[in-house]
């Protein structure tokens, strides 16, 4: 949403900061997994680990190594490279590796990021018990023979260490990631709640304000149309009938739309009531006592509603002002749909006589310019080369 070339003092509009689910962000990266984070650090994450599998295998090759072993440790550091997204794969690639190589540290590393995306899941066991069996047998199968059963029993325990460290490092990665998403799903019923308890202060304080309406203003304007209605049936003078039959059908008019904004205040955020639309912009200007010049140019057949009221009140906005601050003045209004939006522009010249004064709040065109933003478009103001005033408005029609 914008409202670009705004130019109406004291109008400040900003966007929304982020939601609190928004800033709650998983955090934490190392050899087994990782949340998400910039390209850079997970390349260097990525190169690490690659490396120590390399090292862990290049510095411990005898002299007199069988090649096959040297192939299968190479083929599990390569197994590193992708046990992001085949985890179990990566562990059945590097494990022929550690057991008739030194790809020891490979194994651990693509057993941890399989415990990491798998948790407790049966290939996880799997690969625990293949990287176990890797620790606990010794290549070739006649060195493993001749072991005594004390040896035996080392290289068990050593083969649990060796399977059950990566896992653990694995679970608590996975546990850290759930706790985020838990925090995250927390956040965001925190601000569910607060968005509930906005609009549910929000609808107080309408139905405040709709009954102070009620009470003020109605009345105020039904006393109005009363004594107009009294004043046309005591007097003879045809003039004064005439003044006090627009009076009386004024009166009529604004109660009309009080009604209809009592309305919208008593109803639902879903819910704004009936509302005149753009259909209803002839008997507007034929009652505003201001000359109009009207242009309707590629009007869509079917207008949301939202956007046909606004281009209502802005039209009805611009020729009160017209009529209070430019009397005798020509408006000229020219209404465009093209581009997927409803532009208006109301343009009208320099007073032909001294305007009366008239209580005036000041908030009219601000009210545009709020309800223009809400609308997700644009509105803006601007005096004219010959002393008029002009106001152009676009409200976008994909809503």
């Amino acid at each position: 949403m914008s409202t670009e070339g705004l130019s109406i003092p004291g109008i400040s509009i900003a966007g929304s900061g982020p939601s609190a689910a928004e800033r709650v962000r998983k955090r934490g990266l190392s050899l087994f997994g990782s949340v998400p984070r910039p390209a850079v650090v997970t390349f260097a994450i990525e190169a690490a680990a690659v490396i120590l599998a390399v090292l862990d295998v290049w510095l411990v090759i005898p002299e007199k190594a069988q090649p096959y072993s040297i192939y299968l440790s190479a083929a599990a550091c390569l197994a590193v490279v992708f046990r992001r997204k085949f985890p179990f794969l990566a562990v059945l690639v590097a494990v022929p590796g550690f057991l008739a190589g030194w790809a020891q540290l490979a194994s651990m590393i693509t057993l941890g990021m399989l415990a990491t995306r798998r948790q407790l899941h049966w290939q996880t066991w799997v690969g625990a018990a293949l990287v176990w069996t890797c620790r606990f047998v010794q290549w070739p199968l006649e060195d493993f023979a001749q072991l005594s059963w004390r040896e035996h029993i080392l290289d068990g325990i050593y083969g649990v260490l060796v399977a059950g460290m990566p896992i653990a490092i694995g679970l608590l990665i996975g546990a850290r990631a759930e706790v985020a998403n838990k925090l995250a799903e927390l956040a965001t019923s925190r601000d569910r709640e607060r968005r509930f308890h906005a609009d549910a202060v929000r609808a107080e304080e309408r139905a405040r304000l709709a009954r102070e309406m009620h009470d003020v203003v109605s009345h105020q304007i039904t006393l109005i149309a009363m004594q107009a209605g009294a004043l046309q049936a005591q007097t003879a003078d045809d003039r004064a009938q005439e003044t006090a039959q627009v009076i009386r059908t004024l009166s009529k008019r604004t109660l009309e739309e009080l009604r209809s904004l009592l309305s919208v205040l008593r109803a639902g955020p879903d819910d704004d009531g009936p509302r005149p639309g753009i259909n209803d912009l002839d008997r507007l200007i034929r009652t505003s006592e201001v000359p109009v010049h009207l242009s309707v140019e590629h009007l869509p057949e079917a207008l949301p509603n939202q956007v046909s009221a606004a281009a209502y009140r802005t039209v009805q906005e611009c020729l009160t002002n017209v009529h209070k601050h430019a009397p005798g003045a020509t408006a000229t209004i020219r209404i465009q749909g093209e581009h997927g939006a409803l532009k208006i522009e109301v343009r009208n010249e320099r007073a032909r006589r001294p305007a009366e004064s008239l209580p005036s709040g000041g908030h009219g065109l601000t009210g545009l310019a709020e309800r223009a933003r809400l609308l997700g478009g644009s509105f803006e103001t601007s005096g004219t080369e010959d002393g008029g005033f002009r106001v152009r408005a676009r409200y976008p029609l994909d809503r």
